[in-house]
């Protein structure tokens, strides 16, 4: 028979009101009782009901998305999956849930304001920040608490995020392949208005820059992360008359695409062409199994919606905590996709 609070109370010999509190985190619940009550919980699989714990708290217990019509693809997206997925856990175990609101272009704005003047959410989270994201300057004016996954390198303004050092760990990647001799790496790269595509460029010019070599723009491109995209922009590359030996591309779907554009042209990747990719380890779209595929700069984003969502319930419990701020590094996974420059390239 499922657990309720009732049953709960029976098996503590404590109030329902007590238990109640305790699970709710009420500050008169001293720390021992509330300890012994989250084992309980947790022993019996027991879960407040966030409607009932929002009625005692007077919050909503519920966390927004909003998805403007432009970007609809993301629900789709595995990225985007895996990062709800590790989000809405985390949630979960706090009692909150998700809400996801798509709107219209141009309406995020009136989506934001609806969701404070009807208190629908306690806070919101942003996605997929662009250089100079004016989402921040609306939330902080109207004080509704959120944590940006990414950075928005064009804001001054304190904000609270969560991101991966995609500057660091694309430098690194592109140190790697020079350290294999070559010289003519390609970036495939994400949408560079979009901040995390504009700090990967800038990781694998100053890798160039540091060594002594120029970056040739013919082998910087620039667009949605499609397996389409890596094919197409490859295939092309290489039939160049000075084609690429390496290419770093910005998401595995694209590097999959790339893959396929190598094999195409009857080269073998990791041998002709060396392939360094980031992979967010995604659930349904893992690197390999005991050796990866791609070398790769890798960084779980299932993880980054689970550190995201613990921060934002810290700002709704205290929302004059100043803003919270948390790197995460990508290690650098060596697979079978790199190898040293041919020899006469």
């Amino acid at each position: 028979m499922a657990m309720n609070l009732k049953k709960l109370s029976e098996e503590l010999g404590l109030s329902q009101t007590t238990v109640s509190r305790a699970l709710n985190g009420y500050p008169e619940v001293n720390e021992a009782t509330r300890q012994r009550v989250q084992l309980a919980a947790e022993k019996f699989n027991y879960r407040p009901n966030s409607r009932a714990k929002g009625l005692a708290t007077g919050r909503a217990m519920m966390v927004g998305h909003v998805i403007p019509a432009s970007t609809q693809h993301e629900m789709v997206n595995p990225v985007f999956g895996d990062f709800v997925g590790g989000a809405s856990e985390a949630l979960a175990r706090l009692g909150y849930d998700m809400m996801f609101t798509r709107v219209s272009e141009g309406d995020e704005e009136n989506a934001y304001r609806e969701l404070m003047a009807k208190r629908l959410v306690d806070g919101v989270i942003l996605q997929g920040p662009s250089i100079a994201d004016s989402r921040i300057a609306l939330l902080n004016d109207l004080g509704l608490p959120f944590v940006v996954h990414g950075r928005s390198s064009g804001v001054d303004a304190p904000y609270s995020w969560v991101d991966v050092n995609n500057k660091r760990s694309f430098q690194r990647a592109t140190e790697f392949l020079l350290d294999l001799g070559h010289t003519r790496i390609a970036l495939i790269n994400g949408l560079e208005r979009m901040d995390f595509a504009k700090r990967r460029r800038d990781g694998y010019r100053a890798a160039f820059e540091q060594r002594g070599f120029s970056v040739d723009p013919e082998l910087m491109r620039s667009a949605e992360m499609t397996e389409v995209y890596g094919h197409h922009e490859t295939r092309e590359m290489l039939r160049m008359d000075a084609p690429p030996t390496a290419i770093l591309a910005s998401s595995m779907i694209s590097a999959m695409g790339v893959r396929r554009a190598i094999e195409e042209e009857g080269l073998k990747m990791g041998r002709d062409v060396s392939v360094i990719t980031h992979d967010d380890d995604l659930s349904y779209l893992k690197n390999g199994q005991d050796v990866p595929i791609f070398t790769a700069t890798r960084s779980s984003v299932h993880h980054a919606g689970e550190v995201l969502a613990g921060m934002l319930i810290d700002l709704i419990a205290e929302p004059t905590c100043p803003p919270i701020t948390k790197m995460l590094e990508a290690e650098l996974v060596v697979g079978r996709s790199t190898g040293p420059v041919p020899k006469g390239q």
